[in-house]
């Protein structure tokens, strides 16, 4: 058995707008182990800035996890803990080897064609007028929940665009969510979510910073909107640390990105405990390319989760994998018909 890794730079049609910047391109890395004339791939899908492993070793690790993958899956999961981009990579790398065809890891109806799955349209940030032209297309394409970011522009502005947004279609209609990567100052966020409560939202995802635990937990127990911790859970390693962050802060969800939370082992680690609590969730890809979204959507599908997942990102970049993904009518579709065009991996 053997492994060898690849550097990949995606490049956004358009600069994509967040509370932390504007990104322009989207490193990511693939590992591919070959064994038996039988190939795995695998996306080790880190986000500069956000990611627990954005480390000056990350390089580095890759290699050694290429030189001991005779160790398997298990093993590395365990050696992998501090890089959980790396760990969700040779996961599945290891499941992609294992299957009939690298690309189905979890064969179901939805990689057979006969079933979707709902997901979210995002918004991204940038000038009101760019926002609303978004938003426009995404209901014009059939999106019945809509994500949108905020944090970024004048706070007036972006409750505008979601008056807009309830002027034309109900909260029984249109299901809205909005994403403010920890932008709220403690000291106004819980008056901005009561005014943002006034339009019906779903939820409101990572209101203020990640890491003032005791600030969130008054800010989930007092809100009239329901809080979904997302960059909350990055760098959280053990169940046991995983447990004490959900009873300590006890939110109405979390969001899980397998990139940034150890794969699919880890995301399962984070559903289990949040069933157990009574706590909701649901899953959103980290602005993977093809490979990872393929696999996140799979795992998803498996879940038998009814909620919009925020699995849209297929079609943000000039020079993706060629994948039979297609987004239609608020779902994402597997075409089997279609093939898969990885050539530069060979």
């Amino acid at each position: 058995m053997k492994a060898t890794y690849y550097k990949h730079i995606l490049e956004f049609k358009r600069p994509s707008g967040t509370s932390r910047g504007v990104l322009k391109t989207k490193e990511t890395w693939f590992i591919v182990i070959t064994s038996e004339g039988k190939q795995g791939i695998g996306e080790c899908g880190i986000l500069r800035t956000l990611s627990i492993d954005d480390r000056p070793d990350y390089e580095e690790k890759l290699k050694w996890t290429c030189t001991n993958i005779n160790l398997g899956t298990n093993q590395l999961w365990k050696e992998l803990k501090e890089f959980p981009s790396i760990q969700f990579g040779v996961e599945m790398a290891f499941r992609s080897l294992e299957s009939k065809s690298p690309f189905l890891l979890f064969p179901s109806k939805f990689t057979s064609g006969e079933d979707t799955i709902p997901i979210n349209g995002l918004i991204w940030m940038g000038e009101k007028e760019f926002m609303k032209n978004q938003i426009t297309d995404k209901l014009e394409q059939g999106f019945d929940c809509i994500k949108m970011k905020i944090g970024a522009i004048d706070f007036e502005a972006e409750l505008e665009l979601l008056s807009y947004i309830r002027s034309q279609f109900s909260e029984d209609t249109i299901e809205l969510r909005v994403d403010a990567n920890g932008a709220f100052n403690t000291n106004d966020a819980l008056e901005k979510l009561s005014r943002l409560y006034e339009y019906q939202l779903h939820s409101i995802e990572q209101p203020i910073k990640q890491g003032q635990q005791a600030a969130m937990k008054k800010l989930c127990a007092a809100t009239p909107l329901p809080i979904a911790l997302d960059e909350e859970l990055i760098g959280i390693f053990s169940v046991t640390e995983k447990r004490k962050l959900l009873l300590t802060i006890q939110p109405q969800y979390i969001i899980l990105k397998p990139s940034l939370i150890g794969g699919f082992r880890g995301t399962q680690e984070w559903i289990d405990i949040a069933d157990e609590l009574g706590i909701g969730w649901w899953i959103t890809s980290a602005l993977e390319s093809n490979i990872g979204l393929n696999a996140i959507a799979q795992y998803t599908y498996s879940l038998h989760s009814e909620m919009p997942q925020g699995l849209g990102t297929g079609s943000l970049y000039t020079n993706n994998i060629e994948a039979p993904l297609i987004v239609e009518k608020g779902t994402l579709r597997y075409e089997p018909k279609n093939e898969w065009k990885v050539s530069y991996l060979d």
